[in-house]
């Protein structure tokens, strides 16, 4: 707290940088996880595929 304002500023910012660093390799971790969950499900057609062309028309005729 007896740093200057620019100073406390600057490692409120550094502290800051380093919390999303680590969220955003928990959030990658993550999708990792969950692709190959997906791809183990497709894998073993437990789930069918769709054509994205498909999907995305689908969605953009209920978002109309």
């Amino acid at each position: 707290m007896k740093l200057p304002l620019r100073s406390r500023a600057r490692l409120a910012e550094i502290l800051i940088a380093s919390l999303d660093d680590d969220l955003e390799a928990s959030v990658e971790d993550a999708w990792i996880v969950e692709a190959h969950r997906r791809d183990a499900e497709l894998r073993s057609a437990k789930v069918k595929a769709r054509a994205a062309e498909k999907v995305f028309k689908r969605a953009r005729a209920a978002l109309r």
